[in-house]
């Protein structure tokens, strides 16, 4: 049983470059923390059945397909497992929302006063929070992940919405 809970993680995580437009430092940054903390801790288990039994590690993939994001699985072999795609319509209010704040907070933490940063900074984390969860929610029925692995997906899910 032990060992079944350590291979059912991500061991490998890589967003599809061709799918983000633009990267500023900040958000680079966001991006390596993200999966530098999702790679340390996480817990991914597909609840569909994978090929040959295969019970984990998992090399995801991230992408954008049609303004849906799509979730390509394979072994920690490189051997293609599954993909599903996610309908992402019930997170885009919270990702427009996020943005605003962020865009706040980097500005803010260059000019303000550290009151006011951490102001900012309570909002921020209050709406990856949020998104969290819906994300979470949603890939219920496809993935059992716990909610810190649900943050880190959600940040790397932002890196993939920028425009």
């Amino acid at each position: 049983m032990q060992k079944e809970r350590r291979s059912q993680r991500i061991s490998k995580i890589e967003l599809d470059d061709k799918t983000i437009i633009r990267r500023n430092d900040d958000i680079e940054h966001e991006r390596r923390v993200a999966i530098f903390d999702l790679l340390e801790n996480n817990r991914f288990v597909p609840k569909m059945t994978m090929p040959d039994g295969y019970k984990g590690p998992y090399r995801v993939t991230l992408r954008m397909e049609d303004n849906r994001l799509a979730i390509d699985l394979r072994t920690d072999e490189d051997h293609e497992l599954s993909t599903f795609v996610l309908p992402l319509s019930p997170l885009r209010s919270i990702i427009k929302e996020y943005f605003l704040v962020c865009n706040s907070y980097y500005s803010a933490i260059k000019v303000s006063n550290p009151r006011h940063i951490e102001a900012i900074d309570l909002g921020r984390r209050s709406l990856h929070d949020e998104g969290s969860e819906i994300l979470r929610t949603r890939l219920a029925d496809k993935v059992d992940i716990d909610f810190d692995t649900a943050r880190r997906l959600f940040t790397l899910i932002c890196v993939l919405q920028i425009r």
